[in-house]
């Protein structure tokens, strides 16, 4: 892990510890194996201002290219809940996938729980959106 914890910024911290606290009940296994071991990951946080985030890490907006063991590549945008649209490779960050990013920085290497069981993805690529500002963190 490039910069040894989780890195989130403080709004995006505070909107993610509650809508897990009040999705803790997934009626889905492997969701709930994925939100609990996020859970555990955000206590140790290192949580900043927006000016302090690395333009590196993955937070609401990113779009992340992440590269499967099997060497299969996939782009996605991690978004609020409200706003995922899969069509449209808009992932909530509530998914699997989602919640395996969050927080991690390009050239990281994550091993997570999948529904397939648990695999090593490595982030490729973090683009940040600009469109922040307009994310509405209400639940």
């Amino acid at each position: 892990m490039k910069y040894g914890s989780l890195i989130l910024e403080k709004k995006e911290y505070v909107y993610l510890k509650r809508i897990l606290n009040i999705s803790g009940y997934a009626e889905d296994h492997e969701r709930q194996e994925c939100l609990m071991k996020l859970f555990e990951e955000l206590k140790s946080a290192h949580i900043v201002d927006d000016d302090q985030m690395p333009e590196d890490v993955v937070r609401f907006n990113s779009t992340v290219t992440v590269a499967y063991e099997n060497g299969v590549k996939k782009t996605v945008q991690v978004v609020i809940p409200s706003e995922r649209d899969f069509r449209n490779n808009k992932i909530s960050v509530l998914t699997p996938l989602g919640s395996a990013l969050i927080g991690y920085s390009k050239d990281d290497s994550v091993i997570w729980s999948f529904p397939q069981g648990n695999e090593e993805i490595l982030i490729s690529e973090v683009k940040q959106e600009r469109e922040l500002d307009k994310t509405n963190f209400s639940i």
